[in-house]
């Protein structure tokens, strides 16, 4: 029986366009690296170390402006992030407040404060109370555990206060929806375009 829901964030409540972050930062940065460092599930390099909590935001705009042009801002590098973003389709708005009538609901991602700061604008642009309908956000840079590790999944469940059979998660990426299940979890793959609600009430 699920008692809670779990949702991953980018991808599967926000929609990503990886090529436009790309595009971003070499437009208005000039920062080349971005190429390297960009992964639609793992981010590299110090994207991905900031994701794990192993440095801090502002190491990490540091770190891109010592190598983009001159007179760029820590605001730049921000606008930059934001454009992976690119919004959230109405419906799941609509799927996320008729769940949490019914069960508590989490959000569990890999993610950095730059990132978070955005999303959680385009659920207010989207008339979305995420205080409300979300118990509790599980950050892998406030966390300092990434998914797929069994870990980050423990130590949610734990807050969560449920067994691990009872929280079902969604997520796009098949390595985390794996690393779900290792936990005890029940877990779904959430194919990035289709209808999350019926992706979620098949499980329910």
């Amino acid at each position: 029986m699920v008692r809670a829901i779990v949702f991953d964030l980018g991808g599967v409540l926000i929609d990503l366009d990886q090529s436009r972050c790309i595009q971003a930062f070499l437009e208005v940065l000039g920062y080349e690296k971005i190429v390297e460092l960009l992964d639609p599930y793992h981010q590299k390099g110090i994207y991905g170390d900031m994701e794990a909590g192993l440095i801090s935001a502002d190491a990490f705009r540091s770190a891109v402006l010592r190598e983009s042009r001159p007179g760029c801002t820590p605001a730049d590098v921000d606008r930059c992030m934001a454009a992976f973003l690119t919004g959230m389709d109405p419906a799941k708005v609509k799927v996320l407040e008729r769940l949490s009538q019914r069960y508590p609901l989490y959000c569990l991602t890999n993610n950095n404060e730059i990132s978070m700061a955005r999303s959680h604008e385009i659920y207010e642009e989207n008339g979305l109370d995420w205080r409300h309908v979300f118990r509790k956000e599980f950050v892998s840079s406030r966390m300092k555990i990434m998914k797929p590790a069994r870990e980050i999944f423990d130590a949610a469940a734990a807050e969560i206060g449920f067994m691990p059979e009872e929280i079902l998660f969604i997520d796009d990426s098949m390595a985390n929806v794996e690393g779900a299940r290792k936990a005890g979890w029940q877990a779904v793959h959430y194919p990035v375009g289709t209808d999350l609600g019926a992706c979620v009430e098949k499980c329910l």
